[in-house]
């Protein structure tokens, strides 16, 4: 993998880069849509090409090794052989979610213990086998295993899970670098900043993850339930110290206005299940601002859905229609949502990038985070 930065904001830390990687190029700031179980739920795979303008996706370790398999993903050539997707992906490591099942999990030095959600069977997932998977899953960019501290966060414990998360890189790093990729093409490490929202432990964590010169690094442990403006502030301190010439990954992030703040920090990557989960309940993000589709004051209104979201259904069927939809409990109405949501959340940092290289972020992100935090 490669990172070209290509401009940099003078007014503020956002940047405008190219990511290159042996399936293809990626322009940043970018948006990956989470495609959990090998599939970003309701949206085929040449939409995300051909109306989305995806540039990568993203694969969950977790899941992906429950169902279908090592296996079955081994067989089929890895994760772009299975499911038909050429572009890149990066594959999370799975801490997260083995974060998630706090009632089915046991932490140690050696890694986790923990029960499958599917079935309740015991599993083990370490930093060497984490690393092992993540090559058979065939990510682009694979992530580093690391505990995800919760929030509220005792100082003394996100201390004691710092450590463990820095001791679990260095063997993340030593199994990654001693194995192969397994299908012909280079896979790359990014490292994880932990530190909950504790300044002096961010500040050690980047540190750390800068020395070890990874050619990308990811931010993690924000927007698991922390005030924004605490998110906003830990990313600040985080950008200060990781290398300049590295691209940058705020991990589970988010809306709209998070994306925007995230960007102006200096944020390159970012994910989040947000605008795909949100859709399947009728919860559209739009260029004029959020929209209930569900609400009965949009039942006589024929104007298109989102009129400036490059999506064509965006702007071919009304929100009459969608709401129809949704209040007749047709599929349809959540595939539109998601493709809107996505569609949205792509050309948002598309434009972003467009702004930071003509110098004119700052002013346009002011206007828009008005925009885009708005109820209609």
């Amino acid at each position: 993998m490669n990172f070209d930065l290509l401009h940099t904001d003078p007014a503020s830390r956002a940047r405008a880069g190219l990511i290159t990687t042996d399936h293809g190029t990626i322009e940043t700031p970018i948006f990956m849509p989470v495609g959990t179980a090998a599939t970003v739920k309701a949206v085929h795979q040449h939409e995300l090409v051909n109306d989305i303008q995806a540039q990568i996706c993203l694969g969950n370790t977790y899941h992906l090794y429950l169902r279908p398999g090592l296996e079955v993903l081994k067989d089929a050539g890895g994760i772009h052989g299975f499911n038909g997707w050429n572009k890149p992906v990066l594959t999370d490591s799975g801490g997260f979610q083995v974060y998630s099942l706090a009632h089915r999990r046991k932490i140690k030095e050696e890694g986790v213990t923990f029960q499958s959600h599917i079935d309740g069977s015991k599993h083990f997932f370490s930093p060497e086998n984490v690393m092992d998977i993540q090559r058979t899953i065939g990510g682009d960019i694979i992530m580093a295993f690391d505990e995800c501290t919760p929030y509220p966060c005792e100082y003394a414990y996100a201390k004691k899970s710092l450590g463990l998360t820095h001791r679990w890189l260095q063997r993340c790093i030593d199994r990654f670098d001693t194995t192969e990729a397994h299908y012909g093409y280079s896979q790359t490490l990014f490292p994880i900043v932990q530190g909950s929202t504790y300044t002096d432990l961010r500040i050690e964590s980047a540190e750390t993850i800068a020395a070890f010169g990874r050619e990308g690094n990811a931010i993690g442990g924000l927007s698991v339930g922390e005030p924004a403006e605490e998110m906003y502030a830990m990313t600040e301190v985080v950008t200060d110290i990781l290398p300049k010439d590295r691209p940058r990954y705020l991990m589970g992030v988010g809306t709209p206005e998070n994306l925007l703040e995230g960007i102006q920090r200096g944020i390159d990557m970012f994910d989040c299940v947000l605008p795909t989960r949100n859709a399947r309940h009728g919860l559209l993000y739009t260029s004029e601002g959020i929209i209930n589709i569900k609400n009965k004051k949009w039942q006589h209104e024929f104007s298109p859905i989102d009129a400036h979201n490059p999506v064509p259904t965006s702007q071919t069927h009304s929100k009459a229609y969608l709401r129809h939809l949704f209040i007749s409990n047709e599929i349809l109405g959540m595939q539109l949502a998601t493709l809107q949501n996505l569609g949205f959340f792509l050309w948002l940092v598309k434009e972003s990038r467009k702004r930071i290289l003509d110098g004119s972020f700052l002013t346009w992100k002011a206007g828009m985070v008005k925009k885009v935090s708005a109820r209609l």
